[in-house]
């Protein structure tokens, strides 16, 4: 595929749903691609793998609502709808998703709701809603974070579950930076997100009508191999891959091999 030129890339301030703004990034030409990140981090997450895409594609990232540049949300809120609040303020009637973790949750119930919206999935270390998580000393240790409001105590856990490469690996730094300025705000957007108890994607995987790509790292965390197995089984046609040397932060660790999965997927 030859690359387009596009344009020089443009930030912007998108009208939330209810109330607040969505801090969001459009570069390059192309096939619109819309890139969302996982819960407490925000779209520095794509910070290597953005600028490839857009070589080849007109690709936005955004900040969830209450993480990175967005503003905190005030009531309850749907992260579907603010995808799709995205996709209108571009004037994007349809798209291809790429997602990690509750990026690609959020891709997934967004692609059941609006399936005509959905050009394809690309599907990163993605969770899933519906999913049951097997109890654990982790999941118990998250819980009690949450419960005390402790961000420190949740920003740790963050790096030793889901950064298991540690600050030395590739984007170990950034890694540490993002989970640390978002781990009170996480707090707070995670009280506000009001969606995610009432969907179940995974029960209706079957119905997901666009081309799907699903990646995960090989020092993820078990549970997501789990699911990426599930994905790529119950979704009709997907495709899955494993890509060795990257834990949870897949597109920070091996961004040239996690770009060339996704170029050739979009193409």
């Amino acid at each position: 595929m030859s690359p387009d030129t596009g344009h020089p890339a443009s930030q912007v301030q998108v009208p939330a749903p209810g109330g607040g703004r969505l801090w969001a990034e459009r570069s390059g030409a192309g096939r619109p691609v819309v890139l969302l990140h996982g819960s407490g981090m925000d779209s520095r997450l794509w910070d290597a793998v953005a600028p490839a895409l857009s070589r080849h594609h007109d690709v936005i990232r955004y900040d969830a609502r209450g993480l990175g540049r967005s503003t905190d949300p005030e009531q309850p809120f749907d992260d579907v709808e603010d995808l799709r609040a995205v996709l209108d303020h571009f004037g994007l009637p349809s798209a291809a998703l790429v997602g990690l973790s509750m990026g690609g949750e959020t891709a997934l119930d967004f692609a059941l709701a609006h399936p005509g919206r959905v050009d394809s999935l690309g599907l990163v270390g993605a969770s899933v809603s519906g999913h049951h998580w097997p109890p654990s000393p982790e999941t118990t240790a998250y819980a009690q974070a949450r419960r005390r409001g402790d961000a420190a105590a949740l920003a740790e856990l963050e790096l030793s579950v889901w950064a298991a490469m540690g600050r030395t690996a590739p984007g170990g730094e950034l890694i540490a930076r993002m989970v640390a300025e978002n781990a009170a705000r996480r707090l707070v957007s995670e009280h506000f997100l009001a969606s995610a108890p009432l969907r179940a994607a995974e029960s209706h995987l079957g119905l997901i009508t666009a081309p799907t790509l699903v990646v995960h790292g090989d020092r993820d965390h078990p549970e997501i191999a789990t699911i990426a197995h599930r994905l790529a089984t119950d979704i009709p046609g997907a495709h899955g891959h494993l890509v060795p040397d990257a834990d949870h932060y897949l597109p920070l660790r091996t961004p040239d091999r996690l770009t060339d999965l996704l170029l050739a997927h979009l193409s």
